[in-house]
């Protein structure tokens, strides 16, 4: 996917852009996880919400319209609603090294997070805690990223459309462009989606709902089981964080998340129905001016971008098989 006017970045992850670094926890045993994106010093946030089942923390706070312009680390985690405590873990962490909102009595990180539903895949009972979330921050580094079945993809899924025994595995992805001039934009996401994972450029189906050891086109499945709604559940979701070292407004931050979804609607098909709770944030880290519309751009590019990874880098697990299974990929 890159230009010639692009470059390769050092790690082709969100790390790329300087002051982000990420921490994972993977629960490989009962198959949940949760991914912390730090910056600490604070970094502007927008969000863009198209799903219709999200769950979610501190998202209303990034309204352009509310008064705080900082957040200082956005979490992704598996868990269902549970899993929203993990914010409560990157609170203590950041808290402990006086990172957060400057108050009279004291400073207050603010995280905003989503979290994906991940409970039918092994063990319902044991989700990503306020434990998981320090510890995830205690892991936070830069450099490149692990993908596939860790942190928040750890129990993903994908192409549910004939229902969870006969869906393929998702994992969590990331990738980055950087410009000639500087510019870096920087994605990490969790795909968990109902809809099924197509390669934007050939349109090959990469992932999604098997029949027969192929995956399925999910609309067909739709249409041919108009009468069988009982197989389609609010187990999904496909959370993403872009971030670039570009200098935006809250109002700015929000229209480049719009934009990025793009990025995922070429991917995921279909993106953004009532059984997810599809989320993107997107973090400004920098100084740097940008055209807005070039960043909205290159914000999908590298989303779809890091939605392959996450896929082609997942493992099979007990039945649910992975794009390498399916492909014979090593």
């Amino acid at each position: 996917m890159m230009r010639k006017e692009e470059k390769m970045s050092s790690y082709n992850c969100i790390t790329d852009v300087d002051g982000i670094i990420v921490g994972q926890v993977s629960d490989l045993k009962n198959m949940t996880g949760c991914t912390v994106i730090l910056c600490p010093d604070g970094a502007t946030c927008g969000v863009d919400i198209r799903g219709g089942a999200p769950g979610s923390r501190e998202c209303c706070l990034l309204n352009p319209l509310m008064s705080n312009n900082q957040v200082h680390a956005v979490f992704i985690s598996g868990g269902s609603a549970y899993g929203l405590s993990v914010g409560d873990g990157a609170m203590k962490f950041l808290e402990e090294r006086n990172f957060g909102f400057d108050t009279s009595y004291g400073r207050v990180p603010i995280i905003p997070g989503a979290v994906l539903f991940d409970l039918s895949l092994r063990n319902s009972t044991v989700r990503p805690d306020k434990d998981m979330g320090y510890l995830a921050c205690t892991n936070a580094k830069t450099g490149k990223i692990e993908e596939g079945n860790k942190g928040a993809g750890t129990g993903a899924t994908v192409g549910k459309a004939l229902g969870i025994d006969k869906c393929m595995k998702g994992g969590i992805g990331s990738a980055s462009i950087s410009l000639k001039n500087g510019i870096t934009a920087g994605a990490i996401v969790a795909v968990n989606s109902f809809g099924d994972i197509r390669d934007p450029k050939t349109k090959t189906i990469l992932a999604g709902p098997l029949m027969n050891n192929k995956p399925q086109d999910t609309l067909k499945v739709m249409l041919e089981q108009q009468d069988m709604s009982y197989s389609f559940h609010m187990d999904n979701t496909t959370i993403a964080v872009i971030a670039t070292n570009a200098k935006l407004t809250k109002s700015e931050c929000t229209k480049v998340a719009q934009m990025a979804s793009n990025g995922l609607s070429n991917t995921i098909y279909p993106y953004g129905t009532t059984l997810d709770g599809d989320t993107i944030f997107v973090l400004s880290n920098g100084n740097l001016t940008c055209d807005i519309n070039l960043l909205g751009v290159l914000a999908g590019e590298v989303l779809a971008a890091a939605a392959i990874n996450g896929i082609q880098s997942a493992e099979t697990v007990d039945d649910v098989k992975s794009y390498k299974d399916i492909f014979g990929v090593k």
